[in-house]
C-alpha cells in the first residue's frame, strides 16, 4: 500500500483529522459537505501543482487559521518508510512547504516519490472546456509517468510568461533578448511536448485493448501547437515575431497544443457526445493511464464520486479493473450501498463535519 498515518492539520474543515490502517482500497462516506472530497484534496498536495481542485493556497487553511494548515502522511517504499508532509505557515501564509523525512524540499521533488491520478466530478466537463483543460489534464498524466515532467513545463511557462511581457511592451523588444528567450522555451518546450505525444501513444496502445463496453472507449490524437523539435521551434518563434508582436502573444508553441478526443466506433468528437458517453470515456482513460507501467513509485488514485452515477454493470467493472492494478484507491460516497463488493476489502471511515471516524463493515 502507498500512503498510511495520514494527517490532516486546519485544513478547510478539517481541524484535525488522523486515517490509520489503510488498505488497498479506501472509502470516506458522508453527507454532500461533510469534508470527504477536502480529504482526497489533501492527498492530491503530495503531487507537484495544486492539487485536484487547483486552490489557491489561501483558501484552504481552515477558517483563515493564522498558523497555515498542514498535511502528512507515511509512505511505503522498497527501501523502507518515507514522511511526507506539507503545508503552509503563518510566517510564509502564501508560499507552499514541502518535506521530505523533515527535510525541506522543492514541491517538483513530490513527483519522484508518488505518482497520483484524480478522477473528480467537476472534470465531466473536461471535453467541453478550452483546450487548456486538456492540456492541464495531459500533463497531469505525464506527471505521473515523468516526474521530470515537472520541472520541464515550469521553465516553460517562465519562458512564455517573460516572451509575452516583452511582446505586449510599449518598447519594441532587444532582438538578442527574444532569441535568448526564445532558446530556454524551445529547449523545455520541445522536451514537455515529446512527453506529451508518448503518453498519448501510451494511452493509445493501452486503450486498444479495451473493450468498448462497458466504458465507452475514447480514441486519442496529440495535435501539437507548433514543431516538435527544439531547432525547429526555435526558427518557428522567431519567424512568428511580427506576428506575435502585433497578437502581443505567442502563437505558436507547446502552450497551444490540443488533446483531440473521439469517441471509439462512431468517430464522433467527445464534445459532440451524450453526458454518459463523455463520463463513460473519462472513466476508460483514467483507468487506462492507471494501467501504464510507473516504475518502481507508489501510485494512488483518487475517484470523487464516481461510482455515484454509475450502474451495477459498470460498478462491477470498474471495481475489478482497480483490482487488477497496483494504485492504492481512495474513493468517496454518500452511502456504502454502491461500495458492497469491495467493502470486506476495504479501510472505511464516516466523515461529519471534518470529523473522521474509522467504522466496522
Amino acid at each position: 500500500m502507498a500512503l498510511d498515518r495520514i494527517l490532516l492539520s486546519r485544513f478547510r474543515n478539517h481541524a484535525g483529522t488522523a486515517l490509520d490502517g489503510t488498505a488497498r482500497f479506501n472509502l470516506l462516506v458522508g453527507e454532500n459537505g461533510a469534508g470527504k472530497t477536502n480529504v482526497l484534496e489533501a492527498l492530491s498536495l503530495f503531487a507537484p501543482g495544486r492539487g485536484l481542485r487547483r486552490a489557491q493556497l489561501a483558501d484552504i487553511a481552515a477558517n483563515d487559521a493564522p498558523g497555515g494548515f498542514a498535511v502528512s502522511a507515511e509512505l511505503a517504499t522498497r527501501a523502507g518508510p518515507v514522511l511526507l508532509g506539507t503545508g503552509t505557515s503563518a510566517e510564509r501564509p502564501g508560499r507552499r512547504i514541502v518535506q521530505v523525512n523533515r527535510a525541506e524540499a522543492p514541491a517538483v521533488r513530490l513527483g519522484e516519490w508518488l505518482a497520483i491520478g484524480w478522477l473528480t466530478p467537476a472534470m465531466d466537463r473536461l471535453f467541453m472546456e478550452g483546450a487548456g483543460a486538456r492540456r492541464r489534464f495531459l500533463d497531469r498524466l505525464v506527471l505521473a509517468l515523468e516526474p521530470e515532467h515537472a520541472r520541464n513545463a515550469a521553465r516553460l511557462e517562465a519562458a512564455l510568461r517573460e516572451r509575452n511581457r516583452l511582446l505586449a511592451g510599449d518598447a519594441e523588444p532587444d532582438p538578442a533578448w527574444l532569441e535568448a528567450l526564445e532558446a530556454q522555451l524551445a529547449e523545455a518546450g520541445s522536451l514537455v511536448a515529446e512527453a506529451r505525444g508518448r503518453l498519448v501513444h501510451r494511452l493509445c496502445n493501452a486503450l486498444a485493448t479495451l473493450p468498448q463496453a462497458p466504458f465507452a472507449r475514447p480514441d486519442l490524437a496529440y495535435a501539437p501547437g507548433g514543431p516538435l523539435g527544439r531547432e525547429e521551434l526555435a526558427a518557428a518563434l522567431a519567424e512568428s515575431r511580427r506576428r506575435d508582436r502585433a497578437a502581443q502573444r505567442t502563437l505558436v508553441g507547446p502552450h497551444r497544443d490540443e488533446l483531440v478526443v473521439t469517441m471509439a466506433g462512431k468517430g464522433q468528437p467527445a464534445a459532440e457526445s451524450s453526458t454518459g458517453e463523455q463520463k463513460a470515456m473519462l472513466i476508460a482513460l483514467t483507468l487506462a493511464h492507471a494501467g501504464l507501467d510507473q516504475g518502481e513509485r507508489p501510485a494512488l488514485l483518487l475517484l470523487d464520486e464516481v461510482a455515484a452515477h454509475l450502474d451495477p454493470l459498470r460498478r462491477e467493472a470498474l471495481f475489478a479493473r482497480l483490482r487488477e492494478g497496483r494504485a492504492q484507491v481512495w474513493l468517496t460516497g454518500t452511502e456504502l450501498a454502491p461500495f458492497e463488493a469491495i467493502l470486506p476489502e476495504a479501510a472505511v471511515w464516516r466523515v461529519d463535519g471534518g470529523t473522521v471516524a474509522r467504522i466496522a463493515t
